[in-house]
């Protein structure tokens, strides 16, 4: 077994020991992650998009990234979008007619605010201002400077040239840094897989988007609440369509700036703070952390040799400890 192997097996066999029985760092009780566990096995969507990937980054770049434009004014919540996605990446699905009559049940899947889970990339949230429903997609942001890939000591993210954030996840050791980096708590994770778990998000539909197509989500939205285009162009959108209608929108494009700014780009008639949009400024989350993390690496990488040591060690001298008392118990036999 290669030392990488061992240390993510020993790093699984630890993160499913400390979430046992109290839930995960984002508070999902342990009900919620029973039902996430049918959720997340068997993904594709991280390796697909990897590979492909890795065939085109000498062969194909774009002149600039691409990017969403979310106006949250004309989404109506049918979750249309959710079930493409799903679709598109081989995730657990149900039929589009259940998204869609979801709006109107009662209790409602919007009864809750939701965040992606392993086997959903993209959730849509409902929220209320004055009396009217605002829905809210969620899924990676894919920011211009991603706090996961700073984050991630195996270089297991990679920023495109496209725009989007992709996935490896065969360098994954499973420390799950990337979840607590994101600001907008995206990146999860294959709780009940315990032997390949993966981190899984949205990929923006790259192996889609490099064969000339638009991200399925929005290929399928009759709102016309997305759309998709070189960044700078859905930016122009945005503020064509603030400046066309300024009593139906606040002045405000969320992802320009925040963080950095973000290939996923909302505008709206309501507060994005109401909207549970995380209020961040201008700067990168790497440039607050990269001192840190820096030197978290040189730690781990001093560390690293030793730790595996120790626990190759205590399960050899288990294993013989074991092998003494069963042989012991033979011979009373």
């Amino acid at each position: 077994m290669k030392r990488r192997e061992f240390l993510k097996r020993i790093l699984t066999i630890a993160g499913i020991s400390l979430i046992g029985g109290k839930g995960n760092v984002y508070g999902e009780s342990p009900s919620d992650l029973s039902q996430r566990a049918v959720k997340s096995t068997g993904n594709i969507a991280n390796r697909k998009n990897w590979l492909k990937y890795e065939a085109l980054k000498d062969k194909q770049k774009p002149k600039e990234p691409y990017a969403v434009l979310v106006d949250l004014t004309k989404c109506i919540g049918c979750r249309r979008c959710e079930w493409a996605c799903n679709e598109w990446n081989k995730n657990p699905n149900k039929p589009i007619k259940e998204f869609e009559e979801s709006k109107d049940k009662k209790p409602s899947v919007f009864d809750k605010i939701r965040r992606t889970s392993a086997g959903a990339f993209t959730v849509v949230n409902r929220f209320y201002e004055n009396g009217r429903p605002v829905y809210v997609k969620k899924q990676c942001m894919h920011c211009t400077e991603p706090a996961c890939q700073a984050a991630c000591f195996v270089d297991a993210f990679k920023k495109t040239p496209h725009g989007a954030v992709l996935y490896n996840p065969s360098l994954c050791v499973g420390c799950r840094y990337c979840m607590i980096a994101c600001p907008f708590d995206i990146p999860a994770y294959e709780y009940y897989d315990p032997i390949t778990p993966q981190i899984t998000k949205c990929t923006m539909c790259f192996d889609r988007i490099t064969e000339s197509q638009i991200p399925a989500c929005v290929e399928i939205c009759s709102a016309d609440a997305l759309r998709f285009g070189p960044r700078n162009e859905m930016l122009k959108l945005a503020y064509e369509t603030i400046n066309k209608n300024p009593e139906r929108y606040i002045p405000h494009v969320y992802g320009e700036h925040e963080a950095g700014g973000t290939n996923w780009l909302y505008i709206s008639g309501v507060s994005f703070e109401k909207l549970g949009f995380p209020k961040l400024d201008k700067n990168p989350i790497p440039s607050y952390s990269k001192n840190f993390l820096f030197t978290v690496k040189v730690l781990e990488i001093i560390a690293a040799a030793p730790l595996v040591w120790g626990a190759y060690y205590m399960i050899s001298k288990n294993r013989k400890k074991k092998e003494s008392q069963d042989v012991q118990s033979n011979e009373k036999q």
